[in-house]
């Protein structure tokens, strides 16, 4: 499940000159929402000609790429009416687990870039309008010549294992029931390894060692790169933060509760901890 297939990138070329192809994907948000086609359960983001008959008025339209050869569009719009089948309008969490990983994290891209679009129409420096940067994907400032780019804020994502058990916690906003890995944001001046000694001692009052990087996964609620570690517990007793995390427990690898799935990362280092664990109980049954 780790981010490696080569097919999960977009490939940057320049916009194709002589108008649009029809079948170029287009990721239209509209208020936030993603629109889309529905085909046996599955969305998907509009063709061109299908957008087309959409009644909505285009804010910004930004080029990002080929996919599998296909050309790719964000698209910010404004609706006038509500789409009637067969378009559907969702927030993009409802495509998490329906599509196929490559699909959502470029619809995620998507995603960022025309919110990002949105937010620096005006320079944050000196108020003047912004226009597009010569060469780079990024907003400049006409009058003080601030440059700014697509906004990223990498965060972290541990679990911590102490032999066959997992430090799970339940968030204190989430549904009762479902558990999953610590995790939080870098802060300025912080090293990565810093960031997951700090937020696991914060959140659930532990210390850590041992620190093993798994993989990263792109996350677009809102901007986030979600770097996963496993990591080894040190010392310390369970104090959880009241007001982030409702409760944390120690789980057996065979014994664990309800968690996210495969689509998110947390779901990938558990995972991993889970195979690690039985690979290692049936050597010692050999």
């Amino acid at each position: 499940m780790w981010l490696t297939e080569p097919d999960s990138f977009v490939s940057i070329a320049k916009e194709p000159n002589e108008g649009t192809p029809g079948d170029s994907h287009c990721f239209v948000f509209m208020d936030g929402q993603l629109l889309s086609i529905v085909e046996s359960g599955v969305p998907r983001p509009v063709s061109v000609d299908e957008f087309r008959w959409v009644d909505a008025d285009v804010k910004a339209k930004i080029y990002l790429g080929t996919w599998r050869g296909t050309h790719c569009f964000a698209v910010e719009a404004e609706s006038n009416s509500t789409p009637s089948a067969p378009y559907v309008v969702s927030d993009l969490h409802g495509w998490l687990g329906r599509v196929e990983s490559s699909l959502f994290y470029l619809a995620g891209r998507a995603k960022q870039i025309v919110e990002w679009n949105r937010d620096h129409t005006y320079c944050g420096r000196c108020g003047f309008e912004t226009g597009n940067h010569a060469t780079d994907c990024a907003k400049q400032c006409a009058k003080c010549g601030l440059v700014n780019y697509p906004r990223l804020s990498p965060s972290i994502i541990v679990l911590v294992r102490q032999g066959d058990e997992a430090l799970l916690a339940r968030n204190a906003r989430w549904r009762h029931g479902m558990y999953s890995t610590i995790a939080g944001f870098v802060e300025p001046g912080e090293s990565i390894e810093q960031t997951v000694h700090r937020e696991v001692l914060e959140e659930v009052g532990l210390s850590v060692t041992n620190l093993q990087y798994m993989g990263s996964q792109p996350w677009p609620f809102p901007n986030s790169l979600m770097l996963g570690f496993h990591a080894d517990y040190h010392s310390g007793e369970i104090v959880c933060n009241d007001e982030e995390i409702a409760e944390a427990q120690w789980f057996r690898y065979d014994d664990l509760p309800n968690r996210p799935g495969a689509t998110a990362i947390s779901g990938w280092l558990i995972d991993a901890f889970v195979e690690e664990r039985k690979r290692l109980a049936s050597q010692q049954d050999a």
